[in-house]
């Protein structure tokens, strides 16, 4: 009896050792295609879900509760032959904040250069030395993203290793026919994201991270002055990115995620907060400035 138990007991901790990192929802919407077999859409979003949520990303050992909270949702817009389509691919996660119900945005990624063949019934494999799936290596790109992003949030440069691997299969996808992988092909592609990411020139990127998680976020629940305070010192981190070369994709990246929540963040702020972030905001992210009008229109405390 006492031998049973002890199996037990090991292949639970075996199985709740090796968690795998994602917890990842998919959705493959083919609205858009007419006269095609729906099917082969359902299958396409059941593997690429086991793809994700099943594959060992790191050599990390995380519990049913840690695992990473992320969206992916495709829009197949056309189907080139049988077995080729194309079309979006929005990546978003999320990351619960410590003593609070709140989850905050860390990604919210929209990609539109989706360009993948796929076969149903046969397996998504991914060979990280090769590359031989265009499917594979975009979903792979983007589970290193992920994880690299919400490392970089609990620890100083913490997610570098995972945008290496990203950069790592953009290099081998230099001859894909397929863009995206390209330096030339646009400002705002996977390319730039993983150049960005590990340029040295940006690097307070990781800083500003890590100050508006775990010193800003992480802290307000108990200390909300100590924390908002924190979060707008870190946002001078991408201002200084920003001057040094203002259409970085990273900027684009941070603001496409943060826009809403830093109006709800700075709305209870100072004045003097208010005034020093809408400087900052107003620089760096233009295109927001309706949004950001709130903060200074707020009564704050």
């Amino acid at each position: 009896m006492q031998r049973t138990i002890l199996v037990i007991l090991l292949v639970f901790f075996s199985v709740a050792g090796f968690g795998q990192e994602l917890r990842c929802n998919v959705s493959v919407s083919s609205s858009r295609i007419e006269g095609t077999n729906k099917q082969i859409f359902q299958s396409m979003q059941k593997d690429i879900y086991e793809f994700m949520n099943n594959r060992k990303w790191t050599d990390n050992v995380f519990s049913q509760d840690e695992r990473i909270e992320c969206n992916i949702f495709i829009q197949i817009t056309q189907q080139v032959a049988a077995d080729e389509f194309k079309g979006t691919i929005q990546i978003q996660s999320r990351r619960p904040v410590f003593n609070s119900s709140y989850e905050s945005t860390v990604l919210n990624i929209k990609d539109n250069d989706f360009h993948v063949r796929y076969v149903e019934f046969q397996p998504l494999e991914f060979d990280e030395t090769s590359n031989t799936d265009a499917l594979t290596n975009i979903l792979a790109y983007y589970a290193y993203m992920i994880i690299g992003f919400d490392y970089d949030t609990f620890s100083p440069q913490g997610g570098t290793p995972y945008f290496q691997k990203a950069q790592d299969i953009v290099n081998r996808s230099q001859n894909a026919r397929e863009k995206g992988w390209k330096a030339y092909e646009s400002d705002y592609n996977r390319y730039w994201l993983a150049e960005n990411l590990l340029n040295r020139s940006y690097s307070s990127f990781h800083d500003l991270m890590y100050r508006y998680y775990r010193k800003g976020l992480d802290v307000m629940a108990d200390k909300p002055d100590e924390g908002r305070a924190e979060i707008a010192d870190a946002l001078s981190d991408m201002q200084r990115i920003y001057r040094t070369k203002p259409d970085t994709y990273i900027n684009r990246i941070f603001f496409d995620a943060k826009s809403d929540e830093l109006v709800n963040i700075f709305e209870k702020g100072t004045p003097d907060e208010k005034r020093r972030v809408m400087i900052v905001l107003s620089e760096c992210d233009p295109s927001n400035s309706g949004k950001y009008e709130k903060i200074q229109k707020s009564d704050g405390l």
